[in-house]
């Protein structure tokens, strides 16, 4: 049989010639927007901006010198990009070591863009991924010791051990996104060849899944690390369940616990899309609220909700223009003070159901709270979120929930399982212990679904008080 392979040097020329163009016009991108940054500059810490403007000035003279000789000197653009992106990572934990609190906290999103924008649009070899992962600790320490006021516990837990998880994230995916590229140009070579080489692409396929869904894997480690045990609700309530089935290994969905003076803050929320994409926004959402109420310490539902979607909108640089993110989320808020037994909450979007406890003479009766109909992200017309204050007694049942339970199809007519049927299911069992609610919830769940795909994440909490 006629050889089919391709010589590696073949490959490369190929690879190198299909992704320079684009890798170049990454860098210019990158140097430009590193000296437009020096703007947020002047108003977060005006004290430092010639100290940043002169870090950020010199690491993009650096790139565009050797962008432009690249001709002259032999110098690769991977090689260049990876100076600018090790320039900037450096300046970045300078600049890191001299902010306080508040300041870290916002710059670390900074971090993270730089990380994920890097994952997301650079392949190069991994060597150079891991000596900038090295040189980013190595860095982050120095600058650390010499400038920063903050402890070690501050700097890890305000965004130090997320910016170094995101890092070793972002090396994993460079590499697989770079394998996967280098060997679909090698597949499309040899595919050019020769018909047998078709055996040998479906061999490489099945390998490049396995790669992928390791790294989903990984991507569901870091997102199992963010969002909270189901325990952590029994801990707070008299009794509760956390119904949560993610679609795919990465959930869209998300759910988050704090308590604060005999007061409960828990979120239930959907973000736009599920998979990596819903993954990701699900990070910045438990970040987001971590900042607005275990740090800046506010309290106020509807004000979480608000901060929220400015956080949304200023993260994600949305507009309204076409073409741009249109990601957000539709999520619930709830702030519960255990000791007045008085229930606040906002809501984007999805209902929040109460049953109140069986009295004398009366059955449980269902009580339906609305949302606000605007998600929590950029909307052609938002308004703020309200906040609404409900009494509770002992014995009331409180549910909040995304919309991928009622949306499933299935039961004989292959219709969605709807609202109304959700309520009914719930009233019907709100009387029995939440371990066996969230039993009976699922197997309803899974009996309509019957043979058809789950078509979204499914998160239902249920809380006593």
């Amino acid at each position: 049989m006629e050889e089919t392979s391709v010589p590696e040097i073949n490959v490369k020329q190929e690879f190198y010639r299909s992704t320079e163009k684009f890798h170049v016009i990454t860098c210019w991108v990158g140097i430009a927007l590193n000296l437009v940054w020096f703007i947020s500059d002047i108003f977060v810490l005006p004290e430092y901006w010639l100290a940043f403007f002169i870090f950020r000035a010199s690491v993009s003279l650096i790139a565009t010198l050797i962008l432009i000789s690249r001709k002259i000197t032999g110098i690769n653009i991977y090689t260049t990009m990876f100076i600018l992106v090790l320039g900037i990572s450096i300046q970045n934990a300078f600049m890191w070591s001299v902010m306080d609190i508040a300041h870290f906290q916002q710059h670390a999103f900074a971090y993270m863009v730089l990380f994920i924008g890097v994952g997301m649009l650079v392949l190069w070899e991994v060597i150079f991924s891991v000596i900038i992962l090295a040189a980013t600790i190595v860095s982050n320490v120095i600058f650390y010791a010499v400038n920063s006021q903050l402890s070690i516990q501050e700097f890890v837990i305000n965004g130090g051990l997320l910016i170094l998880t995101v890092a070793i994230f972002c090396v994993f995916l460079i590499r697989t996104r770079y394998r996967l590229t280098y060997n679909e140009i090698r597949s499309r070579l040899e595919l050019a060849r020769s018909k047998e080489i078709i055996e040998e692409a479906h061999t490489e396929v099945v390998n490049q899944k396995k790669e992928i869904t390791d790294s989903i894997n990984y991507a569901r480690s870091i997102q199992q690390s963010l969002i909270p045990l189901e325990d952590h609700f029994n801990r707070h309530f008299t009794d509760s369940f956390v119904l949560f089935k993610p679609k795919d290994i990465v959930s869209g969905d998300f759910y988050w616990i704090y308590e604060k003076n005999n007061i409960v803050f828990y979120a239930t929320g959907d973000c736009t899309g599920h998979g990596v994409p819903g993954g990701f926004m699900t990070m910045l959402g438990i970040s987001f609220l971590n900042e607005i109420v275990e740090v800046k310490g506010i309290t106020t539902p509807s004000e979480i909700l608000n901060n929220i979607r400015d956080k949304i909108i200023t993260t994600l640089k949305q507009h309204g223009n076409f073409g741009e993110s249109k990601d957000g989320m539709d999520i619930t808020v709830c702030s519960l003070d255990k000791t007045k037994k008085e229930l606040q909450y906002a809501s984007a979007n999805n209902a929040l159901y109460i049953v109140r406890a069986e009295k004398p003479g009366h059955g449980q009766e269902m009580e339906i709270h609305k949302a606000d109909k605007q998600p929590c992200g950029f909307y052609h017309v938002y308004k703020p979120f309200t906040n609404n204050i409900i009494k509770l007694e002992a014995g009331d049942s409180v549910y909040t929930f995304s919309d991928g339970f009622p949306d499933q199809f299935g039961g004989p007519a292959e219709r969605k399982y709807m609202h109304k049927q959700f309520k009914e299911v719930l009233l019907q069992n709100a009387h029995i212990n939440f371990t066996d609610q969230k039993n009976l919830l699922n197997a309803s769940f899974e009996n309509w679904r019957g043979k058809q795909d789950q078509i979204d994440d499914v998160l239902v909490i249920g809380v006593k008080v």
